[in-house]
C-alpha cells in the first residue's frame, strides 16, 4: 500500500502540468482558435515564476508573475491571429520558438539557484481518510486548482449562456457574429485564459515539481497538452483521464527501468508518446457523439466592415 500511495502521488506530480496546460487549450479550441505555442507559453511561465519567486522571496508573486508571462506570450499570439489575421498554426510554432529562446535569456541568471517549493495543503478531516486521503488531500495549491478548473470549465461550457456563446464562436462565427456577439473580443479573451493555464503549468514546474529553473524544463510537455485535448474530444473530464493516462504511463516506465526490465532504455522512455499516440487514434476512430473538434477551429475570422 505505500508503494502504490507514493506512485499514486508521484503520477498526481507528473500529471498535473499536462492537465492545467490542456484545460486552457481547450477553452482557446473551443472559441475557435489553434494555439500551438503552449509550450512556449509554459516555458516562458517556468522562467519567470523562478526569477520572480527568487527576486522577491515570494512563491504567491512567482506564480502571479507566471500567469501574467503566460497571458503576455498569449496576447502576442492573439495580436497576431485576431488582430492581424495571421496564420495560426505559424504564428503558434513562432510563439513556441520565441518562447524557447526568450526562456533562456530571463533566466540564465537563476540556473541551478535553489528555491523552497510550495508546500502541501492537508484538508481538515478529508486528509484523515486512510489511503485516499493521503493521496488526493494533502496535496498543493496546483493540484486542487487543477481539479477546480477542470469542474469549473465543464460547468462554465456546457451549463452557463457565456459558454455556450464562446463555444458558437467556434463552430460558426458568423452566425455569431451576426448574433450581435463580439467575436473577436470573446476569442481573444479565451486565448488569454489559455495563456493563464499554461503559466501557471509553467509555474508548477519551476516552484514545485522541481523548484529551481534549468533551460527546456518544460521537454515538450506543452506538446503533449496539446495532442491531450484532441485526445479528450475537446472535452474537459476526458482532458483529466488523459493527463493522468499520460502521467501514470510515465512515472510507471521510470519504475520499469529502475526495476530492471528488459527492454532498451530507449523504449521504455518512448513509451508514454507511443501509447499517448495509439489511444489517440483508438478514441478518434471510435469517438461517438461530441467529439469531433469545432467546426471553425483554425480558422481566421474577419467581421464585415
Amino acid at each position: 500500500m505505500l508503494l502504490l500511495e507514493a506512485i499514486l502521488l508521484t503520477v498526481i506530480v507528473a500529471s498535473t502540468p499536462l492537465l492545467l496546460a490542456a484545460i486552457g487549450e481547450l477553452v482557446v479550441e473551443r472559441s475557435g482558435v489553434l494555439n500551438l505555442g503552449v509550450e512556449g507559453m509554459m516555458i516562458m511561465g517556468a522562467a519567470v515564476g523562478i526569477v520572480a519567486a527568487i527576486t522577491t522571496g515570494s512563491s504567491a508573486l512567482g506564480v502571479a508573475a507566471a500567469v501574467a508571462a503566460g497571458m503576455a506570450m498569449a496576447a502576442i499570439f492573439g495580436a497576431l491571429t485576431l488582430g492581424l489575421a495571421a496564420n495560426q498554426v505559424a504564428a503558434g510554432l513562432a510563439l513556441s520558438i520565441f518562447g524557447i529562446g526568450l526562456s533562456g535569456v530571463v533566466g540564465a541568471g537563476s540556473v541551478g539557484v535553489p528555491r523552497e517549493g510550495i508546500g502541501q495543503i492537508a484538508l481538515p478531516l478529508l486528509s484523515d481518510i486512510p489511503f485516499i486521503g493521503h493521496v488526493l488531500f494533502r496535496q498543493d495549491p496546483f493540484v486542487y486548482a487543477s481539479f477546480a478548473l477542470v469542474a469549473g470549465v465543464s460547468w462554465f461550457l456546457w451549463r452557463t449562456r457565456a459558454g455556450l456563446v464562446l463555444r458558437a464562436c467556434g463552430e460558426n462565427p458568423a452566425s455569431a457574429h451576426a448574433l450581435g456577439y463580439l467575436v473577436l473580443r470573446i476569442r481573444f479573451l479565451a486565448v488569454l485564459f489559455g495563456g493563464a493555464c499554461a503559466g501557471l503549468a509553467g509555474a508548477y514546474l519551476s516552484l514545485v515539481m522541481t523548484p529551481f529553473w534549468s533551460s527546456g524544463m518544460t521537454a515538450g510537455r506543452g506538446w503533449i497538452a496539446l495532442a491531450i485535448v484532441v485526445f479528450a474530444s475537446w472535452l474537459p473530464w476526458r482532458a483529466a483521464l488523459g493527463a493522468y493516462l499520460f502521467g501514470g504511463v510515465t512515472i510507471l516506465q521510470l519504475h520499469a527501468q529502475g526495476a530492471g526490465v528488459p527492454l532498451p532504455t530507449q523504449l521504455l522512455a518512448a513509451l508514454p508518446y507511443l501509447i499517448t499516440i495509439l489511444v489517440l487514434v483508438l478514441i478518434m476512430a471510435l469517438r461517438r457523439g461530441g467529439g469531433g473538434g469545432p467546426q471553425s477551429l483554425g480558422t481566421p475570422f474577419v467581421p464585415d466592415r
